[in-house]
C-alpha cells in the first residue's frame, strides 16, 4: 500500500500494480500496436512503391515513431495514464503524489520505454520492475509515476469510529499545524483496529498516541478522558475543519451531524465508547449517562424556563378585565 496520506487523514487506497498484472497489460497494448502498426505499413507500402528506397526507409522510421512511440504517448495522455491494456488490467498511470499524469510524464516513460521494452523485448523493464519496492521500471522513476491497481476488492476500508458525543467540540480552539501527517496516519490506523487488539496493549498504544498528540499540540489532554476518545475526538476536529475549508459551513453542519451519531443510533455510539474506555448505555439516554456526561470543570446546563402566554405572544388581560372572559378574537358573536 502507498504512503499517502491526504489532508484528511486518510490514506490513499493506492496499490501499487506488480509485474505479472503489468506484464499483461503491456502484452496486450503491444499486441494491438503492432497489429495497427502491421496494417499502416502494408498499406503505405502499397501507396509508396513508386518511391525510391531512400523515402521508403524514412516513411518507415517515421512510422514507426508516430505508432508505437507516438500513440502510447498521446493514449496515456489523453486518457490521463490509461492504455488500453492498463484499462482491461484494472491499472491506471499516477504521479508519485497521487495525481493524474500530463503529457511531460507521458513522453519521459514513452522514451525511456523505446529502449526498455522496444529494443531490449522488456527484459530491462521486468528487472526494474522486481527489483523496485513498488513495481516501478526506469521510466516511471524518471517520470516520477507509479503504476497502481485501480480495482481492488470491496469491504476493505475501515472507517475512523467517532467520538462521544460529549466530546464533539471540545477541541475547536486546539492548534494542530505541528502534528505531522505520520502521526495522523499512526491515530489513524489504530482507531481503525483498536477492537481487533488485546485491551492492554490496546491501551498502552492509545496512551503513547495521545501523548505525541499533546507533546505537538502543547496543550494537555483534558482530565477524565479516555486517550482513545481523546484521540478520536481530535481527529473528529481535523476532519471538521478540512471540510469548513473545502466545502464552507453546510458541509462543516453534515459532518458534525455525522459524527455525532445521526443515523447510528444510540447502539453505534454506545459500541464505540465501549472500545475506547466507557460504559455502553441501553435504550434511551439518560442525563449522566454516555451522551450527557459532563466533565470537571465543564459548565452545566441551565433549564429551560418554562413558557408563558407573554413569551408565546398570545394577548394578556389589562385592568379591569374579567379573568374567565375569553380572549378577543375580533369577531362579534351572533345577536
Amino acid at each position: 500500500m502507498s504512503a499517502l496520506v491526504t489532508g484528511d487523514a486518510v490514506v490513499l487506497g493506492l496499490r501499487p500494480a506488480r509485474l505479472p498484472s503489468r506484464a499483461l497489460a503491456l502484452l496486450i497494448d503491444m499486441v494491438v500496436a503492432w497489429a495497427a502498426y502491421l496494417i499502416v505499413s502494408f498499406a503505405l507500402l502499397l501507396a509508396t512503391a513508386s518511391l525510391d528506397d531512400a523515402a521508403q526507409a524514412a516513411i518507415a522510421v517515421a512510422l514507426f515513431v508516430l505508432v508505437l512511440v507516438g500513440a502510447p504517448i498521446a493514449v496515456e495522455t489523453l486518457t490521463h495514464g490509461r492504455s488500453l491494456g492498463k484499462a482491461a488490467c484494472g491499472l491506471r498511470v499516477v504521479r508519485d503524489d497521487g495525481g493524474p499524469i500530463r503529457f511531460r510524464h507521458a513522453l519521459v516513460r514513452g522514451a525511456m520505454g523505446v529502449v526498455e521494452v522496444l529494443l531490449t523485448f522488456g527484459v530491462v523493464a521486468c528487472i526494474a520492475s522486481l527489483v523496485s519496492e513498488r513495481g516501478r521500471r526506469i521510466g516511471d522513476v524518471f517520470a516520477g509515476t507509479l503504476v497502481v491497481r485501480e480495482r481492488v476488492p470491496a469491504g476493505r476500508a475501515a472507517s475512523v469510529p467517532p467520538p462521544p458525543p460529549w466530546l464533539l467540540g471540545r477541541f475547536s480552539g486546539l492548534d494542530l499545524s505541528a502534528v505531522p501527517d505520520a502521526l495522523w496516519l499512526a491515530i489513524r490506523q489504530y482507531l481503525t483496529r483498536m477492537g481487533q487488539l488485546d485491551a492492554q496493549v490496546s491501551w498502552t498504544m492509545a496512551v503513547r498516541l495521545a501523548d505525541d498528540l499533546v507533546a505537538r499540540t502543547g496543550a494537555p489532554a483534558p482530565e477524565g478522558v479516555p486517550p482513545a476518545a481523546y484521540l478520536a475526538a481530535v481527529m473528529a476536529e481535523r476532519q471538521t475543519r478540512d471540510a469548513r475549508r473545502a466545502f464552507g459551513t453546510a458541509h462543516e453542519s453534515a459532518a458534525h451531524a455525522s459524527w455525532g451519531g445521526g443515523g447510528r443510533g444510540v447502539a453505534g455510539v454506545s459500541a464505540s465508547a465501549t472500545a475506547m474506555g466507557g460504559t455502553p448505555t441501553a435504550g434511551p439516554v439518560a442525563p449522566g449517562s454516555l451522551g450527557e456526561t459532563r466533565l470537571p470543570g465543564a459548565p452545566t446546563r441551565a433549564a429551560t424556563p418554562p413558557r408563558t402566554a407573554a413569551a408565546l405572544g398570545a394577548p394578556t388581560a389589562g385592568p379591569g378585565a374579567e379573568p374567565d372572559s375569553p380572549p378577543a378574537t375580533g369577531f362579534a358573536p351572533p345577536a
